[in-house]
């Protein structure tokens, strides 16, 4: 469907349906245009889980994982896009199938497999964000009244450069303020 020379995915009334598997960042241009006029709700999946299926019924699960945090990958573009009254966000936790076929090609990089295709297995779980304020529900319980980004992804059980995302995106929304600097890195403390 076809709104203000952009592509729409699902229409339903005056609410607007996206569905973003890639870069938050792409939509840019979209959103600045679209959510002055029209609600809309941003669907993003996050595969928890992905299987790989391989010509002659080779099957395993990838060793591979993600989880909620992920998100923060993305939002990360544009960290401060929750402000808008007119935007939703509803992450979609999935496990997936990758069907994978072989390419000579891609002997070097990729252990000469082309991903051709994706399927959804199941949906695990799905989590909302009408607001910023909602993001404050992804600070993990027990941290320290000043905590760094080690102990954000200690805490949280994702890796450092995630955490760094996550502080970054939590202090665009004034979820977290800097407190000092050290050695380790900048110190935080929730608002």
């Amino acid at each position: 469907m076809d709104l203000d020379g952009f592509v729409i995915d699902i229409r339903r009334g005056d609410l607007l349906i996206e569905i973003q598997t890639g870069a938050f960042a792409a939509m840019g241009r979209k959103l600045d245009r679209l959510l002055a006029d029209h609600r809309m709700l941003l669907v993003h999946p996050v595969a928890v889980e992905t299987y790989l299926r391989r010509p002659g019924g080779y099957s395993r699960r990838s060793p591979k994982r993600n989880d909620l945090y992920g998100l923060f990958d993305e939002l990360v573009s544009l960290p401060t896009m929750l402000d808008h009254p007119n935007l939703s966000l509803e992450v979609v936790l999935v496990a997936v199938d990758k069907i994978q076929e072989p390419d000579a090609a891609l002997r070097r990089r990729r252990g000469g497999w082309r991903t051709v295709d994706r399927c959804l297995r199941e949906i695990r779980s799905r989590h909302r964000f009408d607001g910023p304020g909602d993001l404050a529900a992804l600070v993990p319980a027990g941290l320290p009244a000043t905590f760094s980004t080690a102990d954000l992804a200690l805490a949280a059980g994702t890796s450092r450069v995630r955490a760094q995302k996550m502080a970054y995106c939590l202090r665009a929304n004034e979820l977290v303020e800097p407190v000092r600097r050290t050695r380790q890195g900048v110190l935080y403390q929730c608002c």
